[in-house]
């Protein structure tokens, strides 16, 4: 039984593997989130609102749930960028 990454990450094992394999957090919490859903792709539409629109705490809890490091020294033009580049 692989350790509880808490409630950002989906699918513990998968990402206890992923980063045994050498994958950074960022990607290995991504793909194991991914994995829990389904492994199928979201729909893409731009239904969200830019990310300009939100709140700096929405920026930040988006942030968190995709697994971003440093993300609570960041301020809102930080947390837009971090999460662009992701």
């Amino acid at each position: 039984m692989s350790k509880d990454h808490g409630p950002s990450i989906k699918n513990d094992d998968v990402y206890e593997s992923l980063r045994d394999d050498g994958a950074s957090k960022e990607k290995a919490a991504r793909i194991a989130n991914a994995k829990a859903g389904g492994g199928k792709p979201s729909k893409k539409g731009g239904k969200a609102a830019p990310y300009e629109d939100w709140t700096k705490d929405e920026l930040y809890d988006r942030a968190r749930e995709i697994g971003i490091d440093g993300r609570s020294d960041m301020n809102k033009d930080d947390l837009i960028a971090a999460l662009r580049d992701h």
